[in-house]
């Protein structure tokens, strides 16, 4: 793996040990320690990137035929270049963080909220893939946006992608 490559990690999951999902992340947490947004770190973002996009899915959903259809629990957009990460427990807080976060804009996910919708029973060893898209252009979106209108907006402006994969149980 080359130094200057685009990477997205996270300093709650821990790769050593399966790259689990925190509990705390998930709707199995307990008290106020419960469906916590995960802290996410960025590093060696595109040179040519003006915005930067995110889409959480669980890519191991199967539906009754067979066919796997992933399933979205979290869309980020407008994303400004000088943020290196998302703060834990982000989600939910538009508006009250200010500064570089005021951009930031909550998609709709696939329970048609705004905010992070971690994994619950009976989702044990599925994947959880995080990935950061890079864009050559400033791109704005309303938190009206679901990952099919991100995905259709952003074809051919994606400059990088950087991906982290979390198992949930």
């Amino acid at each position: 793996m080359a130094n200057n490559e685009f990477k997205l990690v996270s300093p709650a999951i821990n790769n050593q040990e399966g790259g689990k999902l925190p509990r705390h992340c998930t709707q199995e947490g307990l008290g106020s320690k419960w469906n916590i947004s995960p802290p996410l770190e960025w590093h060696n973002v595109p040179p040519k990137t003006k915005s930067l996009a995110l889409v959480v899915q669980d890519i191991d959903i199967v539906d009754p035929i067979g066919h796997t259809v992933p399933i979205t629990h979290w869309v980020v957009v407008n994303i400004p270049t000088t943020l290196r990460g998302l703060s834990e427990g982000l989600s939910g807080k538009e508006g009250e963080l200010g500064g570089e976060y005021d951009a930031i804009e909550e998609g709709l996910n696939d329970w048609n909220v705004h905010v992070w919708h971690g994994p619950k029973t009976p989702n044990y060893g599925d994947r959880f893939e995080f990935r950061l898209y890079a864009l050559d252009d400033d791109m704005h979106f309303d938190n009206m946006v679901t990952k099919e209108k991100l995905l259709d907006a952003i074809t051919g402006h994606v400059v990088g992608e950087a991906v982290l994969v979390a198992t949930f149980g």
